[in-house]
């Protein structure tokens, strides 16, 4: 037991392997530092790190129950959140056809990506909060391995929220060099990148769909 937490050691290799399945914030991440760099890369991370820092505090907090008790409110939450990804999804596809049909410096440059300083931070932060599932998910997990008669529970619930923020940061920092690689070779190779840029926009776009299809 570590602290007030039974059992640390299953919620770490759990941990690990949640953070290891592939989802909308990882693959932003990776194609954000693909198409546009190790700094669009970190900026999208840091997005990342912030809305799961502020779902876990709402957890914690009780949103959970909630948006369980209203289902009005999660559902314009995942709704939100389902064309919000669609949305991001559509404009990559937009970009890969267009780099496929004229596969031109200039155009084999994402456009769906933002153009402005902050754009890739903004738009992780935005993707990360506008999923309700993610407080639900947070509050079902953590619940399972934290004391109802600890006499910390904020200790208890920050450890666990530390360990799932530094096992992420660590894969997406993983991502970002692998990002990178792939970085060189989409400039050696245009059509190729407007091609995975159009399936990654697709990818998107079903995980918008899946969001939508998803209850209480």
């Amino acid at each position: 037991m570590l602290l007030g937490i039974p059992d640390y050691g299953t919620f770490f290799v759990a941990a690990l392997l949640i953070v290891l399945l592939p989802g909308p914030n990882s693959m932003f991440v990776l194609s954000e530092a693909a198409r546009r760099g190790v700094r669009r890369g970190w900026a999208a991370a840091l997005g990342v790190f912030v809305g799961d820092s502020v779902l876990m505090g709402l957890t914690f907090l009780g949103a959970a129950s909630l948006l369980r008790g209203n289902p009005v409110v999660f559902s314009v939450v995942k709704y939100l959140g389902a064309a919000y990804l669609a949305w991001i999804g559509l404009r990559l596809v937009r970009a890969g056809l267009a780099a496929l049909r004229r596969p031109t410096r200039a155009e084999a440059e994402p456009e769906a990506a933002p153009t402005r300083r902050g754009g890739s931070f903004t738009t992780a932060l935005v993707l990360s909060l506008l999923n309700p599932k993610a407080i639900l998910f947070f509050v079902a997990f953590f619940v399972q391995f934290l004391r109802p008669d600890s006499p910390r529970p904020l200790g208890d619930f920050l450890v666990l929220a530390t360990t799932m923020q530094v096992l992420s940061m660590l894969y997406l920092g993983a991502l970002i060099l692998a990002g990178t690689a792939l970085a060189r070779g989409f400039r050696r190779h245009r059509r190729t990148a407007g091609g995975l840029t159009g399936a990654v926009g697709a990818v998107f776009v079903g995980f918008g769909v899946k969001l939508a299809a998803t209850s209480l």
